[in-house]
């Protein structure tokens, strides 16, 4: 008879820490859910210097200066993303400056995608929004070279901000409208955060328009 009661007692004490076992692991291994899985980065580019540059004829005192600077912005479906921008290694800073108040007054930018991503087609990342710095290119209609062949001018959203001369809109099709979030105007603070680091808005110019352009002279 007491053979039978310690066996029960000691089946019920087995049973039981094999409970609390079974709990254990399952605490451990549950992921943690909590508000910060909101907060996780999307990578929309992912390149590194030499790939970013793959594809064209860069004259060498060019490339030697040219930087790749990883930057975080709220995109159009409202959430954080980080994209790259190649640009002249005196800018990085300013870069870095002007995409952290982007970031701050989450002011929307499509993408921001190294212009290799498109062939090195000016027009392709356009039509698809890609915010862009270094392209080794000549001006639209023009035989001189552009600050993007510097490493010296930033386009954003260029679907929204269009260069726009006379009758000639680019990226086709693209119409300038003010009250579209992440259009560029006189009065918005990038305008201003440029300005104060020395650069120049393309929307200011006289004889054309280039709402999506900045460079520093």
């Amino acid at each position: 008879m007491i053979r039978i009661i310690l066996f029960i007692c000691l089946s019920s004490f087995i049973l039981h820490r094999a409970a609390e076992a079974a709990v254990y692991k399952f605490s451990i291994e549950r992921p943690e859910m909590n508000d910060s899985t909101s907060d996780k980065v999307i990578v929309d580019s992912d390149y590194n210097l030499e790939d970013a540059l793959q594809g064209i004829n860069i004259p060498a005192e060019i490339k030697k200066d040219l930087v790749l600077v990883e930057v975080q912005y709220y995109s159009n479906d409202g959430k954080l993303h980080q994209g790259q921008l190649v640009i002249s290694k005196e800018l990085r800073s300013d870069v870095a400056k002007i995409f952290e108040i982007i970031k701050k007054e989450k002011f929307p930018v499509a993408k921001v995608i190294p212009i290799v991503r498109y062939d090195w087609d000016d027009e392709k990342s356009m039509e698809d929004n890609n915010s862009s710095g270094f392209n080794y290119r000549f001006v639209a209609k023009t035989k001189k070279l552009s600050n993007h062949s510097f490493g010296k001018a930033i386009d954003i959203n260029p679907l929204l901000n269009p260069y726009i001369r006379k009758d000639l809109h680019q990226p086709e099709g693209s119409v300038y409208d003010p009250s579209r979030p992440g259009t560029i105007t006189k009065n918005s603070f990038l305008v201003n955060e440029f300005n104060k680091l020395g650069w120049e808005w393309g929307g200011d110019w006289s004889k054309s328009k280039d709402y999506q352009h900045f460079e520093k002279p």
